[in-house]
């Protein structure tokens, strides 16, 4: 099959898709953004990878698929110049309105184009259990067994230690920013702990070998979590307005979830309530028993 994926962003977002790619055989051209390329490139021999910016490019080829998984009216205008037999996602109708195939219903009827409409869609996405990738995998005719994210080698980096904190979630979704990441720092160098507060990097794959070159990734429902999961990298995540639910853990993630989720559940705004529901000592728990897990698999592995 020639198959054609759409996904841009967010990079977290692009992460969590590449699983499609140890299922669907052929060739397979992805779009994405120009900054998330550098993840994509060279993953798979029969992947092609190129860039909105020149989407122009993917235009030379007769899909047999495409996946369009962006919801917004300029990608699924760009969808209908694509020659392609069949569509799985979003589209845009004769009239410029968007829509999406019923068999995209499970994923799309949760997002921001649900044509049960915005506030219908974030209570079902509350009251949702599966993951994305069972939600995108179902839609496209296959079963979910846990397969694993695909990412590229970093490049290495000597920032290292036990723990490394993400303390930005980015200005989409403020209320991720727990309070208390200096207070939890403390804590854990009080205990002898080597932690890092994760910098900004130019280069995504710096970022990627940052939290590969640590025992434990603490943070929120972002990428450098994705990154985690990626790496198998235990993992703490405090979720506070996202849903834990759609997040596969691949057994390596302790999800910590606000007492007040579904008070602010998909709010953009900022409350500081939001980020002071989970304490201290419950992350830095967390942390501990993701520490103590990690020491015991390498003990293993040893023997």
């Amino acid at each position: 099959m020639s198959i054609l994926i759409i996904k841009l962003g967010a990079t977290g977002d692009v992460v969590r898709t590449t699983p499609l790619l140890r299922k669907l055989d052929g060739e397979i051209t992805w779009l994405t953004t120009a900054a998330n390329a550098v993840l994509l490139q060279g993953l798979k021999d029969d992947l092609r990878c190129i860039s909105w910016e020149d989407r122009e490019g993917a235009l030379d080829t007769q899909y047999d698929l495409a996946i369009n998984l962006e919801d917004t009216l300029n990608v699924a205008k760009f969808l209908n110049t694509v020659r392609c037999d069949e569509t799985f996602g979003a589209y845009a109708d004769s009239g410029d309105s968007l829509r999406y195939t019923e068999n995209s219903r499970r994923w799309f009827d949760l997002s921001l184009i649900s044509s049960y409409g915005r506030r219908e869609a974030d209570r079902l996405k509350y009251l949702n259990r599966d993951t994305y990738q069972e939600m995108i995998f179902s839609g496209l005719g296959f079963r979910f067994a846990g397969e694993r994210y695909l990412l590229p080698e970093p490049i290495g980096t000597t920032l290292s230690g036990d723990v490394a904190i993400a303390p930005e979630a980015g200005r989409v979704w403020p209320m991720k920013n727990w309070a208390y990441y200096n207070e939890l720092r403390q804590q854990l160098e009080d205990h002898s702990l080597v932690v890092n507060m994760l910098p900004f990097r130019s280069s995504l794959l710096e970022h990627l070998a940052d939290i590969r070159n640590h025992r434990c990734l603490v943070g929120g429902d972002s990428l450098p979590m994705h990154f985690a999961l990626g790496t198998d990298t235990p993992c703490v995540t405090l979720f506070t307005c996202t849903s834990p639910w759609e997040i596969y853990d691949y057994g390596i993630q302790n999800k910590i979830i606000s007492p007040h989720l579904e008070e602010f559940f998909y709010r953009r705004g900022f409350d500081r309530r939001a980020t002071t529901a989970i304490t201290v000592e419950e992350v830095f728990r967390g942390v501990t028993s993701q520490l103590r897990r990690s020491r015991m698999t390498q003990m293993s592995v040893a023997k």
